[in-house]
């Protein structure tokens, strides 16, 4: 079962659910300006619908970053293709205080560990090229870049998103 706690010390993963929506509303509400380069902005205006549109979507499968008692961010399995075996980690969100303390790195090794156990063999990060810390934090953890997809899709700005792919298959994460 994919969408289960996943827990290393302070640091939980809890399926997203009611009860996160004003932890995580302040969490985001913590960098407005990042919000600019994901596909859908998370500020105080637009939080709501999408945390409903999030919690209503069977495509997805979203956890509250808990650190230390206190919902800290946000972060999904997408694009699950579990006959394929395939996945995508995304819709991740770490609040400011907590990037370039390591948790992102942790949270990623929890879900991909539970990802590969569960029986997936690949999975896959889309990150917005204009995204230099999401770029950075994905080569570090070993995933490959498979390429760009230009003009892949269209965020809440209007902007004309080239998506970068990268890829961890099971194999090489066992083998690291």
């Amino acid at each position: 079962m994919l969408h289960t706690i996943l827990t290393d010390g302070a640091l939980r993963l809890v399926p997203l659910a009611e009860a996160h929506r004003a932890g995580l509303a302040a969490a985001c509400a913590e960098d407005r300006e990042i919000w600019a380069i994901y596909p859908t902005s998370w500020a105080p205006d637009r939080f709501d619908g999408n945390f409903d549109a999030l919690l209503a979507n069977p495509a997805r499968l979203p956890f509250a970053i808990e650190h230390e008692g206190a919902v800290a961010g946000m972060t999904a399995y997408i694009g699950i293709d579990a006959a394929r075996g395939l996945l995508e980690i995304g819709n991740s969100y770490i609040a400011p205080r907590l990037r370039g303390t390591g948790l992102n790195g942790r949270i990623k090794r929890l879900m991909i560990d539970h990802a590969f156990a569960g029986g997936f063999r690949r999975i896959e990060f889309r990150i917005d090229m204009r995204n230099a810390r999401s770029l950075a934090a994905i080569a570090k953890l070993g995933a490959v870049k498979e390429g760009v997809l230009r003009e892949e899709r269209i965020t809440w700005t209007g902007h004309i998103r080239d998506t970068a792919i990268f890829s961890i298959l099971r194999r090489e994460w066992q083998g690291a």
